[in-house]
């Protein structure tokens, strides 16, 4: 079980390493971020907007809300800059609401088909921060392949510069 102190600590690692991503993203050419990789996602922009739409659907779930993964609408660079930081708050949000006793407690979800499901907000939360971490690998790793750098995503890096702007 994790402390809710350490789930706030993930949900802005998370918010901080994607908007860095986003970011770089925003600096290639058309033709580089949408570069088919041979992926389940197939590009930075579709493996970066996967990502965002599983964040949102996620946070669909724990706020009990109807499940919507992703429209054609997403699949622009201008939704991950302007929804996606949003998400990142209403996680935020909601870790924020948790206390270490609710935080384990195990609360009460649908997926898209409609099964239900129960599971403790922690192990959501380690979800939701491990796939969007095994995503963003994947994205530095094209724009190495395109002869960019990457920027740190390191959790020690988040930590370090925490707190200055």
């Amino acid at each position: 079980m994790l402390s809710q102190q350490a789930l706030k600590d993930l949900i802005a690692y998370t918010g901080w390493a994607s908007a860095r991503l986003v970011e770089a993203a925003s600096q290639l050419p058309s033709d580089q971020l949408t570069r088919d990789f041979g992926t389940a996602d197939k590009s930075v922009l579709g493996t970066l907007v996967h990502t965002f739409g599983a964040d949102r659907l996620w946070m669909q779930r724990v706020g009990g809300e109807p499940n919507f993964f992703l429209s054609e609408a997403d699949y622009q660079l201008s939704v991950l800059q302007s929804d996606w930081p949003a998400i990142h708050r209403k996680w935020g949000n909601w870790v924020g609401s948790l206390t270490d006793a609710s935080a384990a407690a195990e609360i009460a979800y649908s997926d898209m088909r409609g099964n239900p499901y129960r599971q403790p907000p922690w192990q959501i939360v380690l979800h939701v921060v491990n796939h969007a971490t095994h995503h963003r690998g994947q994205v530095s790793g094209f724009l190495r392949t395109m002869g960019h750098q990457p920027p740190g995503l390191d959790m020690t890096l988040f930590y370090r510069t925490r707190g200055q702007s």
